[in-house]
């Protein structure tokens, strides 16, 4: 299956573990079998900082970093576990499993795109929880009598 990947300038890409950068625009095709990961897909050690970032981290690694394999595999079902727990949404919880599903059968890269959905859920969750404590924090909050 042939593949076609466009970089902007100055784009990083992965492919089999390889950083490589695009000078000016560049389209790639990928005629074989490969391991890639372009740069806008790529998390940071410092960008986990949520549990559903942690699981895409653990994901991408174990997508990028093959030989280490297994302990990737071991920190990913750790994440995913703690991440099941927290969650109270079936539809939340349904994507965790096809993600796991992706997971068991190889499939990383795709397993990716569960990931980014939950980093959306969980934004979103946050944001609502914020929001609310906002609120609270304003109605509980004592009313000061003007100085005269």
């Amino acid at each position: 299956m042939t593949l076609r990947i466009s970089l902007r300038n100055g784009e990083p890409v992965i492919v089999n573990g390889a950083v490589l950068r695009a000078m000016g625009r560049t389209d790639l095709v990928v005629e074989n079998e490969a391991t890639i990961l372009r740069g806008r897909d790529v998390m940071k050690p410092e960008e986990a900082t949520s549990p559903a970032r942690q699981l895409y981290f653990a994901c991408m690694m174990a997508y990028i970093d093959p030989a280490d394999l297994a302990r990737h595999q071991q920190v990913l079902l750790a994440r995913l576990e703690s991440l099941m727990l927290a969650l109270e949404t079936a539809e939340a919880k349904a994507v965790c499993i096809r993600f796991a599903q992706k997971v068991a059968t190889g499939q990383f890269y795709n397993a990716l795109a569960d990931c980014r959905w939950l980093i959306g859920y969980e934004s979103d969750a946050l944001s609502r929880l914020a929001e609310a404590a906002g609120v609270q924090n304003a109605e509980a909050a004592p009313e000061i009598a003007p100085a005269d």
